[in-house]
Order: C-alpha cells, then sequence, then structure tokens
C-alpha cells in the first residue's frame, strides 16, 4: 500500500482534522486490507465491502483510505459501539476483524513519554506501536445475508413506506419496517410537543471517551 503518511494526509483532509482515531483508522484500514492480500483497496470498488461498529474518527479514516462508502453500499454501519471493523473480500469470500485494543490506551504514554496529555500521547504512539499491541485481528465468517441482500422491495403494513434489500422484519404475522417494529430511533410527534433536545456530535470528548477519537 501507499506510506502510511500519505494514507493519514488524506485521511485528515477527509475527517477535517488531525486526531488519534484517524491515526488508529488508518492503521486498522491498512492492517485490515493486507490481511485480505489488497494492495490498493481503491482499486477494488465494489470488491470491498467493510462493516464499521462505531460512528467515530476511526471511521471516516478507514473510509478515506479504502475508498468505500455508504453510497456505494460497500461501507457498512453495524452500531455495535466498539472501536472496530470487517473487512470483506468479496470473491474470495475471506474476511477479517479488526479490533482497536482497549488496553493500547493505557500503553500509549510509554511510546510518549514527553507528551503533554494522552490525546498527544495516542498521537504518538498509535504512529509507533507494534501491530500485535495496538490492533487484534480475527479471521472471521459473515453471515449469509450479509453481502448477498436480497434485491427486492416491500411494504410496511403499517405506514406503508418502502423497505428495502431485507431489511424487513416480520411480527405477529405482518410485514414491518423495523421502525413500525419497535425498533426505531424516532418517534412521530404530537402538535405541540418539542424536538429532543440538541445535541453536540462533534465535541471533544473528555476523559476515557478521548483515549480513542
Amino acid at each position: 500500500m501507499r506510506p502510511f503518511d500519505e494514507l493519514l494526509q488524506e485521511a485528515v483532509a477527509f475527517h477535517g482534522h488531525h486526531c488519534p482515531g484517524q491515526v488508529l483508522g488508518v492503521r486498522m484500514a491498512v492492517a485490515g486490507c493486507r490481511a485480505l492480500g489488497i494492495e490498493e483497496p481503491r482499486a477494488m470498488g465494489k470488491g470491498l465491502v467493510v462493516f464499521v461498529e462505531i460512528d467515530r474518527c476511526a471511521t471516516d479514516a478507514i473510509q478515506a483510505v479504502t475508498g468505500c462508502s455508504l453510497g456505494k453500499r460497500t461501507l457498512k454501519h453495524v452500531d455495535y459501539g466498539k472501536m472496530a471493523a470487517t473487512f470483506a473480500h468479496v470473491a474470495s469470500g475471506d474476511a477479517v476483524r479488526v479490533v482497536a485494543r482497549d488496553d493500547a490506551r493505557q500503553r500509549a504514554s510509554a511510546y510518549a513519554p514527553g507528551a503533554a496529555d494522552p490525546r498527544q500521547a495516542q498521537l504518538v504512539a498509535y504512529r509507533m506501536m507494534p501491530e500485535a499491541e495496538l490492533l487484534r485481528l480475527t479471521p472471521v465468517v459473515l453471515r449469509r445475508g450479509w453481502l448477498d441482500r436480497r434485491r427486492v422491495r416491500v411494504f410496511c403494513q403499517l405506514c406503508a413506506e418502502g423497505v428495502n434489500y431485507g431489511r424487513e422484519v416480520v411480527a405477529d404475522g405482518l410485514i414491518l419496517c423495523r421502525c413500525c417494529s419497535g425498533g426505531g430511533y424516532y418517534l412521530p410527534r404530537s402538535p405541540g410537543e418539542r424536538g429532543v433536545h440538541s445535541l453536540k456530535l462533534c465535541s471533544r470528548p473528555s476523559g476515557s471517551d478521548a483515549l480513542q477519537s
């Protein structure tokens, strides 16, 4: 693959700022692609699919390095809240899950003893830390249906909205969208009711959350 610094520069430009998550995400992408024998992921087109398990900074870095995206259906967000991603080679069927080791955070200071704070220590440490100390790679087999979703469209029998690619839920004999089945992220708004309180989506994390942006 291309030099690490070149990949990191592109990831930072895509994400908007330099942070430990960018360094971590680039290393995750490089490790995952190398494990699958992929030297130039952007040349794979739809031949590489990545499942990301968290919506944090590292995900942008993985997208920048691999070229995978939600719109091309080659980047899948599976919201597990884990700093992990699975890289799948479509043609071969091989897949590897890459997990950022939690204990790497505690070791970061040893690689950057002069760092001003934990964030700066991670910026330095995540670049030079041996891969085995930073990441855990595990060959996996994807469950049936996650790569070969049926190209069909059905309609929810409650809200009548279309549901694509087998994302419907069958409950009590009804075909439902996930929202109507009780798994939605929103609720109908009653007259006069105000929306949810404002959320700071891009605020810098503090404390232990800051250790892996």
